[in-house]
């Protein structure tokens, strides 16, 4: 496949995947105001929650329609490699506003107000999102390789036709 044609159909993917994303951040965005300004959670815990309803969409609008080109291993392997990669940034998201709540604090000698907590987390958001492409992209919603390219792989010969 030459460049171009393999740049647009990342750029499909990817379009998709940022439409799945958007959503769910909303939906998190929305959990984690709740739980921590409506109900007065920790804020760790509280991104916890959030990222894990927001998991749900996540996986129906990624595996449904981001990927749904893609050859489907079997649910379970695929559900089980999406919750590993989603539990790794989910970690990576909480530490991430751990970190920069901590970081606010520290430079404002306060604890930080709802505009920069949000700041924060929207920044953890948009960091974990890179991860989580190319952990979708390459792992878990993976193609399988083309059986020339198997059988190549392993050292058979395939007629040319």
């Amino acid at each position: 496949m030459n460049q171009p044609s393999r740049i647009r159909r990342v750029a499909r993917v990817g379009s998709r995947f940022l439409i799945v994303g958007g959503l769910s951040t909303l939906i998190e965005i929305a959990v984690f105001n709740l739980l921590v300004y409506g109900l007065g959670w920790n804020v760790v815990v509280a991104k916890l929650v959030a990222s894990a309803v927001a998991l749900v969409n996540a996986y129906f609008g990624n595996r449904e329609w981001t990927f749904r080109h893609r050859d489907r291993r079997s649910r379970w392997s695929e559900l089980v490699l999406f919750l590993a990669a989603n539990v790794a940034c989910t970690a990576l998201g909480a530490a991430l506003v751990w970190a920069g709540v901590e970081a606010v604090h520290l430079l404002l000698g306060r604890p930080p107000g709802a505009i920069a907590v949000n700041i924060v987390n929207l920044v953890s958001i948009a960091t974990v999102v890179v991860v989580r492409f190319a952990l979708y992209h390459w792992v878990v919603f993976r193609t399988s390789p083309k059986p020339a390219v198997a059988e190549a792989a392993i050292g058979v010969d395939v007629p040319r036709a």
